[in-house]
C-alpha cells in the first residue's frame, strides 16, 4: 500500500502561522494574574474597610463636656406632639421652633445653628402641604436678624443632604450666603464608616469618577417625588449612610451669656408633624459644643477665627435649685447611657422614648436592669412611615419583641400611634432614690448613632427629684404611656398592636445593625 507522502516544508510553515492555540502555559498564566488581581484589590478593600472603621476621629467629636451646676431656672423642657383625640380629631401641640426662633430674635452677637435637615423636601407627598414651612420660618428668622444686628456673626453648619450631596444646591442655603450669614457643609468623608462593606469600595472607585454630586442629573431625586433630576454621583454619595445628625442651636443671649436648644426635631416641612422633645439651656456647660461646632466648620474649610466667649461662673445656691448639667456627643452619649443603666437597683425606673432602639449593648443593659427589678418602659415609634413611604418596622418591632421576651415581660413596651408623621422623640430618664437623670437630643439607640459614626449631640442633666423639671419630663412621659389628656387622647397603643415576632425579621435587623447596611 502507498504511504501517504510527507507535507511539504511550506506547509508546514503555513499550519505554523494559523494555529490558533496558544502556548501551553499562556491560560494558566492569564488565570494566575487574575487571581492576583482579585486578592489585591480584595486586600486594599479590607485595608480601607477597616482604617475608615477605626481611623482617629476629627476634632470636636466624641465630647464629654464638664459636669456643671446649673440653676434649674436655666433649663426648659420643651416638646411638640401629634396625635388624636378619642374621636379621631388630630391634636398638633408645639413649642420648640417657637422657642428657637425667641433664642435667634435675642442673640446680639453669634448664632451657631447645626442641623441634620434644614430644607423644603416633601419625601413622596410633594403635593400636601405641611403643618408648617420650619425651612422658610428659619431662613426668613435669620436673615431678620441679621439685618437688625448687622454686627452678628452666623454660622449655619448642615449636612450635604441638603444640597443632595451637591447635585441640587439649596436655595434657601444660598440665599443665606447672600445675606452675609456663613453656610458651611461637614465633611462626612473625615467620618468614620459605618457601612465599611459598601463605603471601602465607594472610596476605592466611584468616589473617584462619580464626582461630588454635580454630574448629569438623569436619577430620581431620593429625597423629593418632584420633577427634579439628580446625577449617579449623588446617590453613590447617599448609600455610605452617614450624617450630621446633629440638631443644635446656640447664642447669646443678648446680655452676655451663653443659651442654647438642643432637640430631636429638625427645621424640615416634611418633618413638621413630627413628635420631638428639646431643652433650653443656659450657661458654660455648653462651651463644649460651641467650640465642637468650631472645630467641625473650620475642619470643612471655613475660615472664621471667632473665639469662645468669657462666660461667669454660674450662681451655685443651693442643691436644691441646682441642676448637674453636661455636653455629651457621639460615642459619649452612648457610653452614658449604658453605665447609668448598669448602675439602677431594684426600685428604680428607667424610661425611654425612641424614634430607634436597635443597640446591642443598650438592649442588654435594658435586659439586665429589669432583671435587676428595675421598672422599665419604652415607648417607640412603630417604624411604618417615612415621608409618604411606608417602611417594615425594622428594627424597633424585632427589638420590641426581643426585649419582652428577654425579661419575661418586666419591660413594658407601648407604641405611639402614629399617623404619616414619626414619634421622632429621642429621650432616655432613669429615677433612682436619690436623683433623676436624663438625656435627649439628636441621638438614637442605634449603632451608627452611639458608636462614633453620625455626628450626635445631646444634653444630660441630674436635678432633684422633687423639681419642676423632673416633674415636667415625667409628666410628658406619663401622659403619653397612659393617654391622659384633656382631652382624652390616643398617644399609644399596647405592645400587641406592633408585635413581629418573625425570626426572619430578627435577623434580618441584626444583620443591618451589625454591617451598617441600614439607615437607622
Amino acid at each position: 500500500m502507498a504511504e501517504e507522502p510527507d507535507a511539504t516544508p511550506t506547509e508546514t510553515a503555513k499550519e505554523a502561522e494559523i494555529d490558533p492555540s496558544p502556548p501551553p502555559q499562556a491560560a494558566p498564566r492569564k488565570r494566575r494574574w487574575g487571581r492576583l488581581v482579585g486578592y489585591g484589590f480584595l486586600g486594599l478593600w479590607l485595608t480601607v474597610a477597616t482604617w475608615n472603621l477605626f481611623k482617629p476621629l476629627p476634632a470636636g467629636v466624641s465630647i464629654r463636656g464638664e459636669i456643671v451646676n446649673t440653676p434649674l431656672a436655666d433649663l426648659k423642657f420643651l416638646s411638640d406632639v401629634t396625635s388624636a383625640d378619642v374621636h379621631g380629631v388630630p391634636v398638633i401641640r408645639q413649642e420648640i421652633f417657637d422657642e428657637v426662633l425667641r433664642l435667634i430674635g435675642a442673640a446680639r452677637e453669634y448664632l451657631v445653628l447645626d442641623f441634620f435637615l434644614f430644607n423644603s423636601h416633601r419625601g413622596t407627598d410633594i403635593d400636601a402641604k405641611p403643618h408648617r414651612e420650619l425651612s422658610v420660618e428659619l431662613r426668613d428668622a435669620l436673615m431678620a436678624r441679621k439685618r437688625a444686628e448687622p454686627g452678628l456673626r452666623v454660622l449655619v453648619i448642615v449636612d450635604p443632604i441638603n444640597d443632595v450631596y451637591g447635585a441640587l444646591p439649596s436655595r434657601d442655603l444660598a440665599t443665606l450666603r447672600g445675606a452675609g450669614i456663613d453656610v458651611v457643609r461637614v465633611d462626612l468623608d473625615a467620618l468614620r464608616d459605618s457601612n465599611p462593606i459598601y463605603s471601602a469600595f465607594w472610596r476605592l472607585t466611584m468616589r473617584w469618577w462619580s464626582g461630588d454630586g454635580r454630574g448629569e442629573a438623569r436619577f430620581a431625586n431620593p429625597l423629593d417625588a418632584g420633577p427634579d433630576r439628580v446625577s449617579f454621583g449623588a446617590w453613590a454619595r447617599l448609600l455610605n449612610f452617614k450624617a450630621n445628625h446633629r440638631k443644635v442651636v446656640l447664642g447669646d443671649d443678648g446680655r452676655g451669656g451663653l443659651t442654647g436648644i438642643l432637640t430631636s426635631a429638625n427645621p424640615h416641612d416634611a418633618s413638621s408633624r413630627h413628635s420631638n422633645v428639646a431643652i433650653r439651656a443656659s450657661g458654660s456647660a455648653l462651651l463644649p459644643l460651641l467650640e465642637s461646632e468650631l472645630s467641625l466648620a473650620r475642619a470643612a474649610g471655613w475660615k472664621g477665627d471667632w473665639r469662645l466667649p468669657e462666660l461667669l461662673p454660674p450662681v451655685v445656691v443651693s442643691p436644691e435649685t441646682n441642676a448637674q448639667v453636661q455636653v455629651l456627643t457621639e460615642g459619649e452619649i452612648g457610653r452614658a447611657i449604658v453605665n447609668n443603666f448598669a448602675a439602677t437597683r431594684a426600685g428604680d425606673s428607667i424610661d425611654v422614648a425612641m424614634f430607634y432602639l436597635s443597640e446591642r449593648s443598650v438592649v442588654r443593659a435594658l435586659i439586665a436592669a429589669a432583671k435587676r427589678g428595675v421598672a422599665v418602659r419604652v415607648i417607640l415609634d412603630p417604624n411604618k412611615d417615612a415621608f409618604g413611604r411606608t417602611k417594615n418596622g425594622i428594627p424597633n418591632r424585632s427589638v420590641a419583641t426581643e426585649l419582652g421576651a428577654a425579661a419575661d415581660g418586666a419591660i413594658k413596651v407601648r407604641w405611639f400611634r402614629t399617623h404619616g408623621e414619626q414619634f421622632h422623640t429621642k429621650l432616655v430618664a432613669i429615677r433612682t432614690a436619690d436623683e433623676f437623670w436624663f438625656t435627649l437630643g439628636s441621638a438614637n439607640l442605634t449603632r451608627r448613632n452611639l458608636d462614633d459614626f453620625n455626628l450626635e449631640a445631646n444634653l444630660a442633666a441630674s436635678v432633684p427629684l422633687g423639681s419642676n423639671l423632673a416633674a415636667q419630663v415625667t409628666g410628658w412621659f406619663d401622659s403619653m404611656w397612659t393617654n391622659r389628656g384633656p382631652p382624652e387622647m390616643e398617644y399609644t397603643a399596647e405592645f400587641g398592636a406592633y408585635a413581629d415576632p418573625a425570626q426572619g425579621t430578627y435577623w434580618l435587623y441584626r444583620m443591618m445593625e451589625s454591617t451598617g447596611l441600614s439607615t437607622f
